[in-house]
């Protein structure tokens, strides 16, 4: 898409404007829009070229290019892209080839690619369709925690195929990733919260028992005897 046109690149006698808040100006002079969009320092676009008269919008023009820009990629971030890998088996393979095919789809699907399994017939094998189906059958169940078969298995002449495709896609991936470094993130921040309302509160109980003294000074000790709180003209009665 081609960009708009702007300031003295529109060639019309008159446009019909809009401010910078949405607000409708109505129709001016191409000349009387210009000037107005010099004195706010902000850019003339046209953003509906078609109408007539076409309708121009004052904005800052290159504020605006950069956030068009930084949404476009985030949405492109955003896109899951599934990739369709290949597994190839022989009907006869052994376990530990066997094994190292499943680890390469189960790596495939962890990243949210779709997988495509096939066998390959040999000779007579081509007459034994029942055991490609088996071995296709357990790689399925091998993988049953990160995929789901999306195509059964079927044969086109020397070849059986089957397709797996992941449980979560690139995208649930990405965002659960991101979730958990939020949720991580926030775990820390409560911890350090709570570190520092603890040290605070350690603080304010120190404070306190610095200005409140446990001693009790100029403080005569009690006497058990009444005759103690007589004046001395009644004690020597």
């Amino acid at each position: 898409m081609s960009e708009p046109r702007i300031n003295n690149r529109i060639r019309v006698p008159e446009v019909r404007l809009v401010g910078p808040q949405g607000e409708q100006v109505g129709i001016v002079r191409i000349e009387d829009a210009l000037r107005l969009a010099g004195e706010a320092d902000l850019d003339l676009v046209e953003v509906a070229p078609q109408a007539k008269p076409p309708v121009c919008k004052l904005m800052d023009f290159g504020k605006w290019k950069y956030e068009a820009a930084v949404k476009a990629r985030e949405s492109r971030k955003n896109q899951s892209t599934t990739t369709l890998k290949e597994v190839r088996f022989r009907l006869k393979i052994d376990d530990h080839d066997y094994q190292t095919k499943v680890g390469h789809a189960r790596r495939f699907l962890e990243a949210g690619d779709k997988v495509k399994a096939m066998i390959q017939f040999r000779g007579r094998e081509q007459q034994r369709p029942e055991m490609g189906v088996r071995l296709l059958q357990r790689f399925s169940e091998d993988v049953e925690d990160l995929g789901q078969v999306e195509s059964s298995p079927r044969q086109d002449g020397r070849h059986m195929v089957m397709v797996v495709g992941p449980l979560r896609t690139k995208a649930q991936q990405a965002k659960a990733a991101s979730a958990g470094d939020g949720e991580v993130a926030d775990n820390e921040e409560n911890k350090a919260q709570a570190k520092a309302k603890n040290e605070r509160r350690a603080r304010k109980t120190q404070e306190r028992q610095k200005r409140v003294s446990t001693e009790k000074k100029d403080v005569k000790p009690l006497s058990n005897s009444m005759a103690d709180y007589l004046p001395d003209e009644l004690k020597n009665l």
